[in-house]
């Protein structure tokens, strides 16, 4: 904290005017200690009244960030000594490895990927120093767990600190069964979100499709899930993806289970399937995505119909790029045990992009659809770095989200 320049006590009462804005900045104790000592001294602090002796704890209680009994702990060490000198408990005390620069940067790295978990941030950070960005030297070797500790630390908090039901139909369309990629990608899972009611009237609804071997993401909104509106956005949607499509699966709404969706996928040659009764996990890839990204990131306040099409081009132009070539996944590996039973886990060192999933899959191109090139995603995947792509997609979002609630007031 910068305090050359507040020299009278008029100067700060002003500041301590500000105090919800004023943020600790000391590196060491030691620094604090020695510049608690310097405030006393230059303001005089035994000739003081009353009153003025007050200002100038609440001055060193908002500026140092400690309690006011601390303060009057160090006021008295100080009237009695003449001085202030920090004692050190223990003889072998650790430093810190992370200053405070390094938790405000991670703090503005959660606050520009919405909050992923520790050990995508770790490699967001990996990936960011790679990527050329020499303030993420020490973050770059961070331990997952310490992630957490370091946000719950005060200096982290300083700067961050109703669902629809799937009504199920009775309909002879689509195989019930749990898809079986084998490997392969182009089997994908989708589901719809719905963006909240207001007055009984329906806000948005929005697509989700996820494939399940490389959790590559396509989003894309729409007013109504009628067939008028829901097929043109349908196919877009799989036009999206870079792979040819195998697999259709979806829960057992109506707006999936109907004439003209299964028309669409049996042209394309895609096989439809939908969730099994009482197997929840049958669609849950595409339900964990519902509410980590699509929630996350598109909230749960109503938006009118009307701005469908607005919201859409934002999905296509910076979220949906920004999930496939830049936002790291977890990727499961089975393991069975002697008894035969499998259980998935989630290894550090399996975590990468859907893109990169992609590319890491055994003969990899022939997957590609016809006019798709690897020269055109990789293009894409390395036109920017991961943090530029996030801050372009929150600054699109606020733009998005102020236009529609300005014209809704």
């Amino acid at each position: 904290m910068n305090t050359r320049l507040i020299s009278t006590l008029q100067q700060v009462q002003e500041l301590l005017n500000q105090a919800p804005l004023i943020e600790p900045g000391w590196e060491s104790k030691d620094e604090c200690y020695q510049w608690v000592e310097e405030v006393l001294r230059h303001f005089r602090y035994r000739s003081l009244t009353r009153s003025e002796k007050g200002i100038i704890k609440r001055y060193l209680t908002v500026a140092t960030g400690y309690s006011r009994a601390q303060i009057s702990r160090l006021i008295k060490a100080y009237l009695s000594a003449g001085h202030l000198k920090r004692k050190q408990r223990t003889s072998n005390g650790f430093s810190n490895q992370y200053t405070k620069a390094d938790i405000r940067l991670l703090a503005a790295t959660d606050q520009l990927h919405n909050g992923l978990n520790g050990a995508a941030i770790k490699k967001l950070c990996e990936r960011a120093y790679v990527q050329g960005d020499q303030s993420y030297e020490r973050l770059k070797d961070i331990s997952v767990s310490h992630i957490y500790n370091l946000r719950k630390s005060q200096t982290y908090r300083n700067i961050r600190s109703p669902k629809d039901v799937t009504k199920p139909t009775k309909r002879a369309i689509g195989v019930r069964r749990k898809p079986r990629p084998e490997g392969q990608p182009g089997f994908i899972r989708i589901d719809t979100v719905h963006q909240g009611d207001q007055d009984r009237v329906k806000g948005v609804y929005h697509i989700n499709a996820v494939d399940e071997v490389t959790q590559y993401q396509v989003v894309c909104s729409v007013e109504k899930i009628s067939e008028t509106f829901l097929i043109p956005v349908l196919e877009e949607l799989l036009a999206s993806f870079p792979f040819k499509l195998r697999g259709f699966h979806s829960d057992n709404g109506s707006e999936y289970i109907n004439g003209r969706v299964s028309e669409l996928l049996e042209n394309l040659r895609i096989n439809f399937t939908k969730s099994r009764a009482r197997k929840t996990n049958d669609n849950a890839l595409v339900e964990s995505k519902n509410g980590a990204i699509i929630r996350k990131i598109l909230g749960y306040a109503h938006i009118p119909q009307k701005y469908a099409t607005e919201i859409n081009e934002f999905n296509k132009i910076y979220l949906t790029p920004y999930l496939n070539f830049h936002r790291p996944c977890f990727f499961p590996e089975t393991e069975v045990d002697a008894k035969g039973k499998e259980k998935k886990k989630y290894h550090y060192e399996n975590m990468m992009t859907p893109y990169e999933k992609f590319k890491s899959l055994p003969d990899f191109k022939k997957y590609l659809k016809k006019g798709v090139t690897l020269e055109e995603l990789e293009a894409r995947a390395t036109s920017m770095s991961d943090n530029e792509s996030a801050k372009q997609l929150q600054a699109a979002r606020e733009l998005l989200f102020q236009s529609i609630f300005e014209r809704k007031a």
